[in-house]
Order: C-alpha cells, then structure tokens, then sequence
C-alpha cells in the first residue's frame, strides 16, 4: 500500500503545538498586565472604590465565569467529536487487523504464515504512524478550541485597561 508523505502544512502537529504555546504564552502576558493593572487600582482605591472601579472589580468575575463556560462548551464538542473520529478509527484498525488474521489463520504454507505475518506487522506499524500525527493534531485543535474564549477576554481587557 503506497502511503502519502505530503502532509498539509496547517495540519502538521508540530506547528499547530507550537501556536498553541505561542497564544499560550499572549494569555500569560496579557494576564500579567490586566493583574497589575487591577491590583494596582484595587490598591488605589483602598477600602471605599468609586463607582468604575466597583464595575471593572464586578466585571472580573462575571468575565472568567463567561470565558469558562464558553471553554467547556467549546472542549465538550470537540471531545465529542474526537471520540467519534477514534471510534472510526478503532474500527478500521479491527478490521483491518481481523482480515490480517483471517488470511494468516487460512496460510496453508509456513511461507505463506510468514510473508502474511510480515505483512500483518508492515500494515499495523504504518496505521499506528498514520493515527499519531492526525491524533495529536486533533488533541491540540481541542486544547486550541478551549483556550480561545479565554485568549479572546484575556487580549480584550488588556487592551482596554491599557488605554484607562
């Protein structure tokens, strides 16, 4: 069986891994600034905030909760689906290794064992490197998926407090 070495390059797992530790490493700073910037005016407004800083200390909460549930719901229909593609791809394996064993168990020859045995392993080595790349590639569209609610908040209020 000829096998394909193009791969797509928006697909190949180690970019998408590396994207994801590059917006992972935009929310760490961006976090960094809007926390200093609420601690710093929490500080500044001491036991009696005005009525801005009671609405920005209000929104905190409210955001986090928003980004989170939009997380979850965004990682729960990935899941979903992933499970679905290894479902489909379990059962590909089984039958293709139920055949493997078919045609191994009906060898008249120890030849023929031999050459269905080599053939068995080839076919099971190669959809074992075939499943890893497009595996890891769905796992990090996942976590890509779960971080974007938060990225999107996290880059949003950056932005704003810088200009307040």
């Amino acid at each position: 069986m000829k096998r394909s070495t193009h791969y797509n390059m928006s697909s190949h797992p180690f970019l998408i891994w590396s994207g994801l530790a590059f917006k992972t490493g935009e929310i760490m700073l961006a976090s960094a600034q809007v926390i200093r910037h609420r601690v710093t005016r929490m500080a500044l407004a001491g036991p009696t905030p005005n009525a801005s800083d009671q609405r920005e200390f209000s929104l905190m909460t409210g955001e986090k909760i928003a980004a989170a549930a939009e997380s979850v719901q965004a990682m729960a229909l990935s899941v979903f689906r992933l499970n679905q593609q290894l479902g489909v791809l379990a059962f590909k394996q089984f039958l293709t290794g139920a055949g493997a064993t078919l045609s191994l168990a009906s060898s008249s020859t120890a030849a023929q064992s031999a050459a269905q045995q080599a053939r068995l392993a080839r076919n099971t080595i190669a959809n074992s490197a075939d499943a890893m790349p497009r595996i890891s590639t769905s796992v990090a569209r996942l976590v890509q998926k779960g971080l974007k609610p938060v990225h999107a908040r996290v880059r949003k209020n950056a932005k704003r407090l810088r200009r307040s």
